[in-house]
């Protein structure tokens, strides 16, 4: 490079100019001739290497390289070429000015670096064109680490910049470190929880995108959107969107109803509440009535038996002759503990149709059907009475 610089010089010294406007002169063609040749570089790689690279990973069955030759990634690699082309001419224009050369080349350097950590960057986010819609542990372990690669690239970013304005040697700053190591924790803290946190959340696979989540004391209740290193989004019924971190999940409780949405029915848990003074026992005109109504068959009753006993065994027949009702889950209608405001029975099965308002609907229907029921028993559902004075 200095030979061509001389030559330059040599060339315009016999043109006739003065020796300094010679110098000068030199130095203005190679700067010129660095600009045109990085310039044309970079126009190359964007218009002909880019569009190149993208045709040819497109016709591979292989999804690696989409990964690493995406558009983003070759785009900002090509806006390093130019930097590097006036980086090698930078000692060849200006060997005159050493001042000035170093001045320059720390710049450029400073401009590789920023833009090669660009570059890791747009790399490590092309791992989101990744299927969204696989919800697996090893995909969030990816969503994770990509988290954590974006902070050493950065940081790693920082100390060649350092190292370069100062003229050391990375490793020097990376050496004294040690002793900042705490600092860097507490700034860092957050972050690190969040890791923590994060990984325990996916290799205990208790956590993925698209699960619904229920946290009361966050007031959360609704699909995760998205897991991030420090925060997990949440899009609620009402379509709030309340953010939550990693660290919280794990240190308190929270409940996820994917093993409801993965298994073949959901359940249905509730309590009836019913008067006392109405349970008792069947006379020859009780039994005669549940015959005539279709509860039971001739036979299968008899006087003396309890109202309530036959009760619960229809309506476990009554459910399991539910077409809603999943029979190859449990059924079972039973008595709890008596309360002061009655004798609780509760019915306890599943309902095929998962999808939240036929849920509600065919339980409000059976339901609906259970209350119907229970005065041809000559049972009664409990209620509070109110007196006026209490009005």
């Amino acid at each position: 490079m200095e030979k061509l610089t001389i030559y330059v010089e040599h060339l315009l010294a016999d043109w006739g100019l003065a020796s300094q406007t010679s110098i000068i002169l030199s130095h203005l063609t190679l700067a010129v001739l660095a600009f045109v040749l990085a310039f044309g570089l970079g126009l190359v790689c964007s218009r002909i290497v880019v569009p190149l690279i993208l045709k040819i990973t497109s016709k591979t069955l292989s999804q690696w390289d989409d990964l690493f030759f995406n558009r983003k990634v070759l785009v900002s690699a090509c806006q390093i070429v130019p930097a590097i082309v006036v980086w090698m001419f930078l000692p060849a224009i200006f060997y005159r000015f050493p001042t000035i050369e170093m001045l320059l080349g720390r710049l450029t350097a400073i401009y590789i670096t920023v833009m090669s950590v660009r570059t890791v960057l747009a790399l490590i986010n092309s791992f989101k064109i990744l299927d969204d819609s696989v919800t697996t542990s090893t995909r969030q372990y990816i969503h994770t680490f990509c988290g954590v690669l974006k902070i050493v690239a950065v940081f790693v970013g920082i100390i060649v910049v350092m190292a370069i304005v100062i003229d050391k040697s990375p490793t020097v700053l990376l050496a004294g470190l040690g002793a900042t190591s705490a600092i860097l924790m507490l700034v860092f803290q957050d972050t690190i929880k969040g890791l923590v946190a994060g990984i325990r959340l996916t290799s205990n696979d208790m956590l993925h995108k698209g699960n619904w989540i229920t946290v009361p004391k966050a007031g959360i209740d609704g699909v995760v959107t998205e897991i991030t290193l420090t925060t997990v989004k949440v899009r609620n019924w009402d379509n709030t969107i309340l953010t939550i971190s990693p660290q919280t999940l794990v240190d308190d409780s929270f409940q996820n109803w994917r093993g409801m949405q993965e298994s073949d029915g959901r359940r249905v848990k509730r309590k009836v509440y019913y008067d006392f003074n109405t349970i008792r026992t069947l006379n020859e005109s009780d039994c005669k009535l549940l015959i005539k109504k279709g509860y039971f068959k001739s036979g299968e009753i008899k006087p003396g038996m309890v109202n309530m006993s036959l009760y619960r065994r229809y309506m476990e027949r009554f459910l399991a002759a539910n077409a809603e009702v999943n029979t190859g889950m449990i059924i079972m209608v039973r008595q709890l503990e008596a309360t002061n405001a009655g004798l609780p029975v509760e019915f306890y099965f599943f309902l095929t149709d998962k999808v939240w308002v036929n849920y509600e609907h065919n339980l409000a229907d059976i339901m609906d059907s259970i209350y119907a029921i229970t005065p041809d028993f000559g049972l009664k559902i409990y209620q509070l009475q109110y007196s006026e004075t209490n009005n």
